[in-house]
Formats: structure tokens, sequence, C-alpha cells
């Protein structure tokens, strides 16, 4: 395709602002304005800056109107270490999702190594941030008691948005999260049309905002059927050693069946049920919750409850996009509904 004399050669690189200002006979600050501040330019002055602009298929460089807009794009999202022992799909699941999500609106995910966020020096990493690398907003994840980072960035006029509720009662900002009750109720709803009326809870200890959720939901369901709760709950750490000492005592109760709060917690069981030479699905029904990628490759598969962390991913984006753009709009809240997902480990109970 011919070439006007004025425009760029192919091998001359993308082409600049100085460029569209020479070929429209304006100062590179007139194109500037006709990029960020058109009302400043008269009508035919950014008619004719624009028309250059399209002829010469310019592209404002991002890092240079992030300078200008005093927005990096950037969304900082803290790492917890991971204690020993346990695993962290669901996490990983939903980072993907949501730095997708992020990256179709135009931003990136920056990860950062994060401490417990109720410990001395939970809100060094934040800082830092804003202060070195100018981050427009935070995501935030295990949002428990004592959580301090909430009302830390909400004092400072830091856009943040809380992939959890906070548990202290005192609600601070905008969150999305799962209704672990509701999962871990429609558990119990399959277990009673399977035929099970003895049906334990395996859970974390009392305080966990996540863990008490999961454990209301359980306990609601049994006394909507009638069903005793006491002595039928046992509680464990996340990983599968101590899972399989908690859940002993439950099967020795006569327990036919465990719903679990995590599939961690389930696999702890599936090894306590196989220490006793029981097998489970077969002798004891097993639920868990979280669909982690080992649940479907356990045998049996194990039925669970999954989350929706494309959902979360999205709604996360979404809220924080809403409060950057509108920092006095009142808070939001989103709860989502998970799924059971219904494998080998959940028979009807014959007998």
């Amino acid at each position: 395709m011919p070439r006007t004399p004025n425009s760029p050669s192919p091998k001359a690189g993308p082409v600049t602002l100085a460029m569209v200002a020479r070929r429209a006979g304006v100062s590179p600050q007139t194109v500037s304005n006709a990029l960020n501040s058109p009302d400043l330019l008269r009508p035919e002055t950014l008619e004719r800056v624009r028309r250059t602009i399209d002829e010469m298929g310019y592209r404002p460089h991002r890092a240079a109107q992030a300078l200008r807009t005093r927005s990096s794009k950037l969304i900082g999202y803290g790492i917890r270490p991971t204690a020993p022992g346990a695993s962290a799909p669901v996490m990983d699941g939903f980072l993907h999702a949501l730095s997708q999500t992020a990256d179709e609106a135009g931003y990136r995910i920056l990860l950062f190594a994060s401490p417990p966020p109720e410990g001395p020096d939970a809100l060094d990493g934040y800082g830092e941030l804003l202060d070195l690398h100018h981050v427009d907003g935070f995501v935030l994840s295990g949002t428990d008691r004592g959580d301090q980072r909430q009302a830390w960035l909400q004092k400072r006029g830091v856009p943040f948005v809380g992939f959890g509720r906070m548990w202290s009662g005192r609600q601070i900002g905008d969150w999305v999260d799962v209704d672990g009750a509701s999962g871990t109720d429609a558990a119990v709803e399959h277990l009673v049309a399977r035929g099970h009326r003895r049906i334990a809870f395996l859970g974390w200890p009392r305080g966990s905002g996540v863990g008490d959720d999961r454990a209301e939901g359980w306990q609601r369901a049994m006394r909507r059927h009638g069903l005793p709760v006491r002595g039928r709950r046992a509680y464990s750490v996340d990983d599968i050693a101590s899972a399989q000492a908690a859940a002993v005592p439950l099967l020795e109760a006569g327990a036919t069946a465990v719903v679990a709060a995590s599939d961690m917690l389930a696999l702890g069981c599936y090894h306590a049920l196989r220490e006793r030479e029981a097998v489970p699905g077969a002798d004891v029904a097993v639920v868990g919750f979280d669909d982690s990628p080992t649940a479907a490759l356990l045998s049996p598969g194990l039925s669970t409850v999954a989350q929706p962390l494309e959902a979360v991913g999205r709604e996360c984006v979404r809220l924080l996009l809403a409060r950057m753009g509108e920092p006095a709009r009142a808070p939001e809240r989103v709860l989502l509904e998970p799924s059971l997902v219904v494998r080998d480990s959940t028979p009807a109970l014959h007998g």
C-alpha cells in the first residue's frame, strides 16, 4: 500500500506523540491536550489533531498515560505462606480468575508477600506498595477476625475489596464472599436424601469466621430435620494427619456420614476410615468443601461443595473498579451461592 509523503517509514518504529505533533503542525502539548484535556482546544484544532492521530495510527503509551492520570493500572494482592501439610488450591483458582478478569479490564495483579493480617507487621507490604508502586487498590483475602487492613486502607482513602466477609461484626468496605453455610446445608440435605441420619461435622477450631459459617450450615440443616448434633462435631487444623486423628471419635460414635469443612479435612477422614479397614463411601459417606483438583482424583471420587471462583474474581474486580471511580459510593456486599458436586463418596445408605 503506498505511503503518503508524511507517513512514517515501516522501519521507523512506533509512532510517537512528537511525530503526530509535527504532522499536525502543533506542539506536543497540544497533542497531549487532545488526548487528555480536549476541552482546552479550539474545535478546529482538536479535529485536526484527532484526524492526524487516526491517520498515523498513534496509540498512547500506557505507562505515560499512567503518569498523567496518576494511575498505575496495578492492583495489589498479598500472598500469605501456606502452613506445612496444608494446601491452597482454592486460592490458586481464585487468583487465576482474578488475574484474568483484571487483565480484561486493563489492569495487572501485583503479587507480594504478606504476613498474617493480625500480626504486628501486617501492614508493611501495603504501605510499601503504595509508596513505591502507587498501586490503584487492593484485593484482600483471609479476612478473619483481628484483620487490621480494611480500617487502615479506608483511613488512607485507598480503594479495596475483600474476598471474604469481615467476621468481627463491624463491616467495612466492599466484599464478595461465598455462602459457606448454604453449601454445608446442601451437603446435609443430600445425605439425608441418601438415607443418612447420623451425620457428623469435621471442621476447623472455633473462631474461624469461614469455619464457623460452614459449621452453622451443617447445624442448621441437622436441626431442621430433627437430627442430633451433640457429640457429632470435631475440630482440626487444615492438614491430613490432624484431620485423620480428629475424625476417629466421630467414626467411633457411629457416624454414617461426615461433612468436612474442606477437602483437606475430608482426605484426613478417608485416611481414618482406611486405618480402620473401612471403605470411604461404601461404609461411611464423606463430603468435602472446595472442589479442589484432588477431589475428582480420589478413589472413590469425593463429593464436595464447589465455590464459584470465576464469579468471585469478576465481582472483586467489578467492585474495586467501581470504588476507584466513585469513592463515596455506598458499600456493596455480594454473597454468592456454592454448588454441590456429587461423586462416589456419597452413595445411598443400605441396611
